[in-house]
């Protein structure tokens, strides 16, 4: 009997399992919700999206345990991770100062979707590729990364390509010469790697994305990222940050620059092997562009483009490209130091702004710390425990309101002595309000008349304190503002009767 029973129970955890499984793959795939295309729809949901996460190689680096690092994203509330999935790599301890970085295992260690040969001389270390040859423990290792993800809530942004930015990373590219059996282009430039003018790259370039989205169609938690950074190799400056700088007025981090025609010609024909891919599997996923640093209002999106990544971003970059009905993304930041007052107060003021997703590089996410504890000094930016935590208070006040109704509101604030402010309203009767900068401070509002409930969120302890006896005749209001330091954030909402 005892037998009997642990075999059943064995059998029932089993169905218990492939149910859990099949509901999983029974998810559509997130996209812009119907309703409110400046935010997303995932799991019947409308949602922001919301990380501090590792540095993009958690399939490429086969000692980093992401299945920690997912457990640490969902604890703090956190939804979202890049990924660079193989076609562009870094160097350990030298790329952009970063001493311990996910995206630069050692070379002989590496896990592309591209086999080794049998032939020696990986710049790296180890073997050379084989650009023909897929290699199984990659994309087993790919696979059970999305499905963790999905099992734990979290969009994985894939990064398809990414500038090389300088021969550190050109030297290392499974695409150069050097690297591969396929005798690709010799002495290729490596500014012309991402054109078409690649040689024959460009074929071995799309076998590459072909592959990848028939593989991941099935998953519904993916975005598919062009290029990160394509104006990094192939800039054209459209306009600068500070005009009155006597010097470097036209150089980063002043200039603001888009990728050239040679650039966005190549990125075209990216989303084209997307699109005509997908054209021929049961479902669709959104393609999102890099389109620039800081703000710019947007010229032209390539076609099937429905998320437009900003880095670096200033609110502006929302409020400029609104109009446009598309999600605007804070895709990347984290060249601040290690403060993480930074980092907070460029999340709450993008996504009060009306953003849709932000995403800070996370310094503290390395190998054998993937928890995310990983305190000591490592590249140019930051990332700790504390930082997940107070971004997980942005997305619980982000969730606790009708997000689907949610517009930037530039009329409710009438002025904020000593802060800035960025405001959202459902137009009913739900605000929400970010004040950045400290106290003390005086709040005078233009609110519909009614009788008014809320709390004041300490954006750094996630503390509450209610909001009493508020009331408005539809004329200018009054509101004392608690003392704060680094930033405050204020929920209203009109009561019923």
């Amino acid at each position: 009997m005892q037998v009997r029973s642990i075999a059943m129970k064995a059998a029932a955890l089993a169905v218990a399992l492939l149910l859990s499984v099949l509901c999983l793959a029974a998810q559509d795939p997130i996209r812009l919700d119907p309703k409110n295309p400046h935010h997303f729809q995932y799991d019947g949901k409308t949602i922001a999206l919301l990380t501090s996460g590792e540095h993009y190689g958690s399939v490429i680096n086969p000692d980093f345990n992401y299945h920690k690092y997912l457990d640490a994203l969902q604890a703090d509330g956190l939804n979202e991770t890049r990924l660079f999935p193989g076609s562009y790599v870094e160097v350990p301890g030298t790329s952009f100062g970063i001493k311990r970085n996910t995206i630069a295992p050692p070379g002989d260690r590496i896990l592309l979707p591209w086999a080794r040969s049998a032939e020696p001389g990986y710049a790296g270390g180890g073997n050379k590729f084989d650009l023909t040859q897929w290699d199984s423990h990659y994309f087993a290792r790919l696979h059970d990364f999305l499905q963790d993800a999905q099992h734990h809530g979290v969009i994985v942004e894939i990064s398809l390509f990414s500038s090389q930015y300088g021969e550190v990373q050109w030297k290392v590219s499974p695409f150069n010469a050097s690297n591969n059996i396929n005798h690709t282009t010799e002495g290729l430039d490596l500014k012309h790697v991402n054109t078409l003018q690649n040689g024959n790259v460009l074929a071995l370039q799309e076998r590459y994305v072909r592959k990848l989205v028939h593989e991941l169609n099935s998953f519904p938690n993916i975005i598919f990222e062009l290029q990160n950074e394509p104006w990094s190799d192939h800039p054209q400056l459209e306009s600068v940050i500070n005009p009155y700088l006597f010097t470097g007025r036209d150089q980063y981090p002043n200039s603001v620059e888009v990728a050239d025609l040679d650039s966005l010609a190549w990125q075209s024909r990216v989303a084209q092997w997307i699109t005509s891919e997908e054209a021929q599997l049961p479902h669709r996923h959104l393609i999102a562009q890099n389109y620039s640093n800081f703000r710019l209002p947007v010229r032209q999106l390539i076609d099937g483009v429905s998320v437009v990544n900003f880095h670096y971003a200033y609110p502006e970059a929302v409020t400029l490209n609104y109009g446009l009905n598309k999600a605007i993304a804070y895709d990347e930041t984290g060249f601040l130091g290690r403060s993480d007052d930074a980092y907070r107060r460029q999340a709450w003021n993008f996504m009060l702004a009306g953003g849709s997703a932000f995403d800070s590089l996370d310094y503290s996410f390395t190998v054998g710390f993937e928890n995310g504890t990983d305190t000591e000094p490592n590249g140019p930016g930051g990332g700790s425990p504390a930082l997940r935590k107070q971004l997980g208070f942005l997305q619980r006040f982000l969730s606790a309101l009708p997000l689907v109704d949610m517009h930037p509101d530039y009329n409710v604030v009438v002025h904020a002595a000593g802060a800035a402010t960025h405001a959202l309203s459902d137009g009913k009767g739900v605000f929400a309000i970010y004040l950045d900068g400290k106290g003390p401070s005086s709040l005078a509002l233009r609110l519909p008349s009614g009788n008014y409930r809320g709390e004041w969120i300490n954006v750094v302890t996630g503390e509450a304190n209610a909001v009493t006896n508020l009331s408005s005749s539809g004329d200018e209001t009054s509101i004392k503002v608690p003392e704060f330091e680094s930033g405050i954030a204020l929920r209203l909402s009109r009561a019923l009767y």
